[in-house]
């Protein structure tokens, strides 16, 4: 079973949907293999584009040198960021945020991390200190304890419902129930709670959060947002499902559940790639080929005891220093040296140190990103992906 396509993406994550949706958007031929469903899952759903400082899109500039992000420039990045708001919006989940703006989220452990765009139903999740909150909860709901929250402000009070079932998928299936969610406003109102705004971890619903989320504050009267949870986190599930249902609808054919059984070259250019598969092979060719695997958490790269590898095209990677510097001495914090191994690319995002002609790489797996130092994973991955698709362009 063979199959053509202008570009071949491997690689089922941020980067690599983004790519796909660039290309399939000035009406390229595309196609997405994923050996499984990405990290993006388990991720809160908020775009980081540069965590610490308010303007990140400013802040890039005081990024290193060799940041992937300096390939892209500030002008394409905010172009991809609208793109993707503009996909999420068609989908029914748009995204609220500004790329000149970080904002506060409040975690279901009671502090705030810094973003730069998230999901509508946590709009209202920056609030001032001394405004009061408050927390409903799920009876026996697992993972989610509002006294975390409470302890830490001193204006702020919880309530529990009982939805019958205790986990985040099972709380979120029955708001897609319209007598439950009536149920659940009538409850609501009949609350003592003092004028402010209420909070909730993210259960309300899965493909109808929209729907769901403006019922509730229509009902409530107030300003409402959602709490991420631990992964997998229900808006990171809605931030995939979304992009993956916005592919497909743009035309990408999407081999999911596969791994790369090999690879064909003929010269300096990838011809094609064969699917592993249990029966007959599927052969997958492209004029173009855009490694979107992720870096170690992913698969896209492994580390044996001195050596990195990339695990699909076994491309040179970049690794910074001997084995004994590649971790701090403490493990927790951020700006482990390892984080900087990855594939270099050249301003076309095309690797160095190879002679293949006709492939591309974005994403984490790209060198010097330090995705957590800089808590740039998703933006990152909008970002480069979008522009390793705009890069290959003249090939296809």
């Amino acid at each position: 079973m063979n199959a053509i396509y202008d570009v071949v993406i491997i690689g089922g994550g941020m980067s690599g949907m983004m790519a796909a949706a660039a290309l399939a958007k000035n009406g390229r031929k595309v196609a997405v293999i994923s050996k499984g469903d990405p990290v993006c899952c388990f991720s809160t759903g908020c775009i980081d584009l540069l965590a610490d400082g308010d303007d990140p899109l400013k802040g890039i500039a005081s990024l290193p040198d060799n940041h992937p992000y300096h390939l892209v420039g500030e002008d394409a990045i905010a172009h991809s960021l609208d793109l993707f708001q503009g996909i999420m919006s068609e989908g029914g989940m748009p995204y609220v945020g500004d790329v000149h703006a970080n904002r506060r989220v409040l975690t279901s452990l009671g502090r705030c991390k810094s973003t730069c765009l998230v999901p509508e139903t946590m709009e209202f999740s920056d609030f001032d200190s001394d405004e009061y909150i408050h927390v409903i909860s799920f009876y026996k709901m697992k993972d989610f304890y509002p006294q975390y929250i409470t302890s830490r402000y001193t204006n702020a009070g919880y309530s529990v419902f009982d939805p019958g079932v205790i986990t985040t998928a099972g709380i979120a299936e029955k708001f897609e129930n319209r007598p439950f969610l009536e149920a659940f406003i009538s409850w609501v109102q009949g609350l003592d709670i003092p004028e402010g705004r209420i909070a909730m971890p993210a259960v309300l619903g899965r493909n109808l959060v929209g729907d769901v989320y403006h019922q509730i504050s229509a009902g409530c009267g107030r300003k409402i947002f959602e709490i991420p949870t631990l992964p997998p986190s229900m808006p990171g599930l809605r931030l995939f499902g979304g992009l993956k249902k916005a592919l497909l609808q743009k035309g990408v054919n999407l081999y999911w559940g596969k791994g790369i059984y090999s690879v064909e070259k003929l010269g300096n250019r990838i011809e094609a790639v064969t699917l592993a598969s249990s029966g007959r092979a599927t052969r997958v060719e492209g004029r173009a080929f855009i490694l979107a695997t992720g870096s170690f958490v992913s698969g896209g790269l492994q580390a044996s005891m001195d050596t990195v590898t990339e695990t699909v095209f076994d491309l040179p990677a970049y690794l910074p220093g001997a084995r004994e510097t590649w971790f701090n001495d403490d493990f927790f914090a951020a700006g482990h040296e390892i984080e900087k191994a990855g594939i270099r690319v050249d301003s076309s995002f095309r690797p160095v140190d190879t002679e293949i002609e006709n492939l591309y790489v974005c994403g984490s797996i790209l060198a010097f990103s330090e995705v957590m130092k800089y808590r740039c994973g998703h933006g990152m991955a909008i970002a480069t992906g979008v522009a390793a698709a705009n890069a290959c362009g003249g090939l296809v």
